[in-house]
């Protein structure tokens, strides 16, 4: 194997193009391996563990580009090398679009616009959103690895300013209609939504949608907003906003559960809303003596079935199982020992919900990085044992690497590792659409199955594949097409995240 690298002096580009950029070239047929980041200390460690460096890299700077390609042979390199610019060209502004060399001068000139999408390394968000809210700027922060210190200081500074602060690692808005990040093609319609929850606010407007409404307006606030560190701040304007807003009938919350002195401090304001208003912390029961106009759901399918019902004024439609499967006759074929699910997740909220279904039926076996009590955390440098549910999303599994919903490199060696575990009998898998995802990610994810498919049957054992198309035919990757291709392989394609936990423990109860 060959490899190459090149370093572009100065030249910078936001980590989200780069990240779609870099799937796009690991695509090509000759590339065994690249990767193109910023040359930030991180990125130049992950490329050294993987065996890419070159003294080129090391001598990067953070301001630099890098771009490495490892292939069969030197002139394979040389030809990935030159397809990275066409790949980038494809891409480019239109010449109806302006480029600016900083945000401050993009803001001067540009005058009408009202929000700021930033997605640069954490290290350097604050500042950029610093510099939008003093612009007059409302902000919607990709990046992640922004310190909780200075999450707490921009969104003070937007709250005295009246401005929104959507983030840090916030990936999925919409906003009069515009979806932004990882959101999918729905409807518009009466509902609004403030989430601080990138997937589980996916879930809940696909939901809707399916259901025959729509979303007026989805403010994702942030997964740490409501942690006792920031008291919920976003959340709480966002509510009020929401209920100031003419397009909005019904408001829903969603959350994983909130520290307790925040849930308080949200229920409360929920009760002086004008509107009708729909809880999901997700998992959470709900409390003694909660407002009149509040409505408790413990999942974001029953968030979705309440607030359609509170905008419609009909009652809340019938869950319909969407598979209709000889279960028994399936665990009967499991080889002793085989026992366990393996949830390998793009989305942390969809994670979280199968956990909590999960770990409520089987709480002495069940374990997840998302689990906010020690006794069901994963333990770091363990191999896991029992039902384990990975959230491969989260900051541990992206730093130096594009998110699995971009590339599905990380997920891929996952299924192939857990279909070698002679105790995996189901994995379950999530297929999210949406406009930031990867272009086909369920066609990307095909030779994975296929591998882990073959090594279950060459050591003898059944495997069942379980998965979630979370989008809709609008969705530009289509979300019929997606179904097809999963049903193809002889993946069990599910309706909703309920079904993806109730079906996998159906099949090993």
């Amino acid at each position: 194997m060959h490899v190459k690298s090149v370093v572009m002096p100065n030249k910078y580009s936001d980590s989200m193009s780069l990240m779609a950029l870099s799937t796009k070239v690991n695509d090509l047929a000759m590339v065994a391996s690249a990767m193109i980041g910023m040359g930030t200390d991180l990125n130049k460690q992950v490329i050294q563990e993987v065996g890419l460096s070159t003294p080129e890299i090391e001598a990067a700077t953070p301001r630099d580009q890098i771009i490495v390609v490892q292939c069969e042979t030197e002139a394979d390199c040389d030809v990935a090398i030159e397809q990275v610019e066409v790949l980038r060209s494809q891409g480019v502004a239109t010449p109806a679009e302006t480029s600016y060399r900083t945000s401050r001068q993009a803001y001067e000139q540009e005058s009408n616009t009202s929000l700021a999408i930033i997605s640069v390394p954490g290290r350097y968000a604050a500042d950029e959103a610093r510099t939008a809210l003093a612009a007059g700027r409302h902000v919607l922060v990709f990046s992640d690895n922004v310190s909780i210190e200075d999450e707490l200081d921009i969104k003070r500074q937007a709250h005295d300013a009246g401005l929104l602060v959507m983030g840090p690692d916030c990936g999925t808005a919409i906003i009069n209609g515009t979806g932004l990040c990882f959101a999918n093609a729905v409807s518009g319609g009466p509902i609004g939504v403030a989430a601080a929850s990138g997937t589980g606010s996916q879930e809940l407007s696909v939901r809707v949608d399916a259901l025959g409404s729509g979303i007026s307006q989805l403010v994702g606030v942030g997964g740490r907003d409501l942690s006792e560190a920031i008291g919920g701040i976003m959340m709480l304007d966002a509510m009020r906003m929401l209920d100031d807003d003419p397009q909005t009938s019904v408001i829903v919350l969603l959350s994983k559960p909130p520290a307790a002195v925040v849930a308080e401090r949200v229920l409360a304001a929920a009760g002086e809303l004008s509107k009708p208003v729909v809880v999901c912390f997700i998992g959470a029961a709900a409390p003694m003596g909660a407002p009149a106009n509040v409505t408790f759901a413990s999942t974001s399918r029953d968030a979705a079935l309440a607030a359609v019902s509170l905008a419609t004024g009909s009652p809340s439609a019938a869950v319909v199982p969407s598979y209709d499967l000889d279960t028994a006759k399936i665990r009967a074929g499991w080889q002793d020992g085989q026992t366990d699910i393996r949830g390998l997740f793009c989305g942390g909220t969809v994670c979280d919900e199968v956990f909590h279904v999960v770990k409520n039926q089987f709480p002495d076996r069940t374990r997840s990085n998302v689990a906010k009590q020690p006794a069901f955390q994963l333990e770091t440098g363990k191999e896991p044992v029992g039902h384990v549910l990975i959230d491969l999303g989260a900051d541990e599994y992206t730093q130096g690497r594009p998110h699995p919903m971009i590339d599905p490199t990380i997920r891929n060696s996952e299924i192939v590792k857990a279909a070698r575990d002679a105790a995996t009998a189901v994995i379950l898998l999530d297929v999210e659409l949406g406009f930031g995802s990867h272009p086909d990610p369920a066609g990307a994810v095909v030779p994975a199955i296929s591998e882990a498919r073959k090594i279950a049957a060459d050591a003898g054992r059944p495997l069942e594949i379980v998965a979630y198309v979370l989008g809709t035919d609008r969705d530009v990757q289509n979300k019929s097409a997606q179904v097809a291709k999963l049903t193809d392989l002889g993946v069990r394609v599910v309706d909703d995240v309920i079904e993806l936990a109730t079906l996998s423990l159906e099949l090993t109860r």
